[in-house]
């Protein structure tokens, strides 16, 4: 029962900070949206910091988790995952009328330079969706279907950054333009499939 009552103020806390940012996102709308009362915050968090920490494992969770059966599926090929990845999310974004953005972005953007604590983590978090990456890159390389000169580690990361960027612009064109031009960006000149 404890852990469900954490993991519902994780929960809570999530959704508002993916959609307000941290800093607009008080405890007291956390709690209420948790059903959780004021008291239990302190015993699962030393402070909204800490619970911010737990944030960023949460998303860094649930990219993996939404991004697992895709990267598991072995009737595509490792090109057609990446795609499939990146189209996945625009109906998602669709649906929230092209605002929030990436969690992990929005949060390295609103508190990366501003708290020492939340610069590993969000490090971390940028790491771990570029492994992702990696890894499908690396088995694109091994089937054949990008040049074994492409630095794996390097397009990864320029994978996340400018998917980053593209909701960041998504976010000011309220449309899917961005997203469908870093698709398309990373296909023909980058991957060359």
């Amino acid at each position: 029962m404890k852990e469900e009552t954490k993991n519902r103020i994780i929960e809570a806390a999530s959704e508002l900070i993916h959609l307000k940012g941290f800093n607009h996102t008080g405890l007291q709308e956390i709690l209420a949206n948790a059903g959780a009362p004021k008291g239990s915050f302190y015993y699962y968090f030393k402070n909204k910091d800490d619970l911010g920490l737990h944030v960023v494992d949460y998303f860094i969770s649930f990219f993996s988790l939404l991004t697992k059966p895709i990267r598991e599926d072995s009737s595509l090929s490792p090109l057609a995952k990446i795609r499939k990845i990146l189209d996945q999310f625009i109906p998602f974004f669709e649906s929230k009328g092209f605002g929030y953005g990436c969690p992990i972005g929005n949060l390295a953007q609103e508190m990366g330079d501003l708290n020492p604590a939340f610069r590993p983590k969000l490090k971390e978090a940028m790491d771990l969706m570029a492994d992702i990456y990696a890894k499908l890159l690396e088995e694109a390389q091994a089937a054949g279907e990008i040049a074994d000169s492409l630095d794996i580690r390097e397009t990864a990361y320029f994978i996340v950054s400018s998917w980053h960027g593209a909701l960041t612009r998504m976010k000011i064109e309220k449309g899917p333009g961005p997203l469908e031009n870093h698709r398309y960006f990373i296909f023909k000149h980058i991957l060359n499939s």
